[in-house]
């Protein structure tokens, strides 16, 4: 079910993914800037298909919404625990599947299948497995907004003192909770009254940057330049740029960082020019599983989002297209990642790997 309203009017914090009577509802990035429309998730088929394509989106957003998707799945199998922990199981590998790259779906679907099988380990009553695992998803909702908010105070320090910043695709409250994580250290400096002015990359074929991570900035009144992607090394040498901040889908043990194509690009233009560059993310990102990048899995999505653009073809009938959704920046070309428990420097994989040890457990 969807239903919508024009895009306007200022908000402090954005509502991306909720729960209300029963279903899993969202807000449709994909008609945005817009429209803000609402869908109301009411099967796992509905979760699933709005994790792929993509009405919700951003690492930390998808993990919220699958959580939900889970704590639905439950409160729609009040049978036996094995019976309730068998389609629990099966939805985790549902809702996995749709988008591999990013680590933080499958981190809340494992903790909230650890969450169940706890439960029917104690042999609680069915109806008490369900209600604990939507309590599980709305901790994990309040955890990650609450990460954000860190991110952005641990990171406002290093926005330098003009607050130049160019960002890629969107890593702000439409990928997280509320309040974003690359743009958390922007919204939190923004806020303490310094002067920060924000160059958006429009980040193609999708333009998450040109639909979305410009429409937050102007809700929020933080000042920015959209710019095409082909612009940002041009606007370095121009000396119109202090640092750059990026998110994250995944990090793995060296430090290496999987995030929206396009991103390496940016890190080799700001090593180039001697500007920092900074990754934020929560430290459910953070995969020590992995020993470096090459082992990440890079989605690839459907060609006919770099051939079509809002339903039109831009390119000549029958051509071939390539569109891996991420690639990798290695870890010698990121200044510091910042996560809800502080700065990390380089070397990345001592300090990665308590975080994300601590991650494993709710944030206190």
């Amino acid at each position: 079910m969807v239903s919508e309203s024009a895009a306007s009017g200022a908000t402090t914090e954005l509502r991306t993914v909720w729960w209300d009577a029963g279903a899993v509802c969202l807000l449709d990035q994909t008609r945005l800037p817009h429209t803000q429309a609402i869908i109301t998730c009411h099967t796992l088929a509905d979760v699933a298909h709005a994790i792929k394509a993509m009405q919700v989106r951003g690492a930390p957003a998808i993990g919220i919404t699958a959580a939900y998707g889970l704590a639905l799945v439950a409160q729609q199998t009040v049978s036996d625990l094995p019976t309730m922990l068998a389609q629990l199981e099966a939805a985790r590998t549902t809702l996995n599947a749709q988008r591999p790259t990013a680590v933080n779906l499958s981190w809340a679907t494992a903790r909230m299948l650890r969450v169940a099988q706890q439960c029917a380990a104690m042999q609680v009553e069915p109806l008490v497995l369900a209600a604990r695992l939507l309590d599980e998803a709305h901790a994990i909702h309040a955890e990650d907004l609450a990460m954000c908010h860190a991110i952005g105070r641990h990171g406002a320090a290093l926005i330098p003192e003009r607050g130049h910043v160019l960002t890629h695709c969107n890593a702000g409250g439409l990928a997280t909770a509320g309040y974003g994580t690359a743009l958390a250290p922007i919204r939190t400096a923004h806020a303490a009254g310094r002067a920060v002015h924000v160059y958006v990359d429009e980040t193609r074929p999708f333009l998450q940057g040109a639909r979305l991570t410009a429409w937050e900035l102007l809700q929020a009144n933080i000042p920015l330049t959209l710019i095409t992607d082909n612009m940002a090394g041009f606007m370095m040498q121009q000396g119109a740029i202090d640092c750059v901040i990026v998110g994250a889908d995944r990090i793995v043990a060296n430090g290496d960082v999987a995030n929206k194509i396009g991103t390496y690009t940016l890190a080799v233009l700001a090593q180039a020019h001697q500007l920092p560059f900074y990754v934020a993310a929560p430290s459910s990102t953070i995969d020590v599983t992995l020993a470096d990048g090459s082992q990440i899995p890079i989605e690839q999505r459907d060609p006919r989002e770099v051939t079509h653009l809002a339903g039109q073809q831009i390119a000549p009938l029958g051509v071939v297209a390539a569109h891996p959704a991420f690639d990798i920046t290695p870890h010698q070309l990121i200044t510091a990642i910042i996560t809800e428990q502080g700065v990390i420097t380089p070397p990345f994989h001592p300090t990665l790997a308590a975080h994300a040890h601590a991650a494993l457990a709710p944030v206190a």
